[in-house]
């Protein structure tokens, strides 16, 4: 479905499990291989249709399901569960979107909001944390800045995540609802600090008297 212009989308945060799923990117450029990288990331089964490839794109045809050297045909989209279209060529791209629209597939054409069926954040990932920044398409660059200052201040959640999933996972087991923990109190508390700072032993001392008592 095609916006107005100037509308405003309120977009429905979501993260998605591509793993094993077939995922479709149109285009061999630089930023077609950045969304490949994405998915593969995440243990996307992609394909790639793109009548030749840079460089950074060769980089990762060892990796992809599947590499077809040629130009997109429509009706392509149809087999996928995912398709992103980044070939900086208008009616290229308008031809992909249509095709993922008819076959109710997700879609997402690179810096075209008017021809996707969701945008992808600026994403900062720290072990099993995913931090992900939108403006709603208005402007990725902001959506870029503010994910890098988020994450100068998110050092050690990853780490932090793990520890808790641990405390979460010995009560379950102990037979204690997870919500017998105060998490809000003993977040506001010196243990992120304590784990930002690599201390991790007196970290895990705080946590571990959760369990014991």
């Amino acid at each position: 479905m095609t916006e107005e212009p100037g509308s405003v989308v309120n977009f429905y945060p979501v993260s998605l499990d591509v793993s094993g799923r077939p995922c479709l990117v149109v285009g061999g450029g630089p930023v077609a291989a950045r969304k490949v990288r994405g998915l593969l990331e995440c243990g996307a089964r992609v394909t790639v249709i793109a009548p030749s490839l840079g460089s950074g794109m060769e980089a990762l045809v060892p990796r992809l399901h599947a590499v077809e050297r040629r130009p997109y045909r429509e009706g392509d989209a149809a087999s996928f569960r995912l398709v992103v279209t980044a070939t900086g060529l208008p009616d290229v791209d308008g031809a992909v979107h249509a095709d993922a629209e008819a076959s109710d597939v997700w879609i997402n054409s690179a810096d075209d909001r008017a021809h996707s069926s969701f945008i992808l954040p600026a994403v900062f990932r720290d072990g099993t944390v995913t931090v992900g920044v939108s403006s709603g398409g208005l402007s990725p660059a902001f959506s870029s800045w503010l994910r890098d200052r988020l994450a100068a201040q998110c050092g050690g959640v990853g780490a932090l995540a793990e520890l808790l999933g641990e405390v979460r996972a010995r009560l379950l087991q102990a037979g204690l609802p997870s919500d017998s923990v105060d998490w809000r109190q003993l977040l506001d508390g010196p243990l992120p600090e304590l784990v930002r700072a690599g201390d991790l032993d007196d970290a895990r001392a705080i946590v571990d008297d959760l369990t014991h008592e």
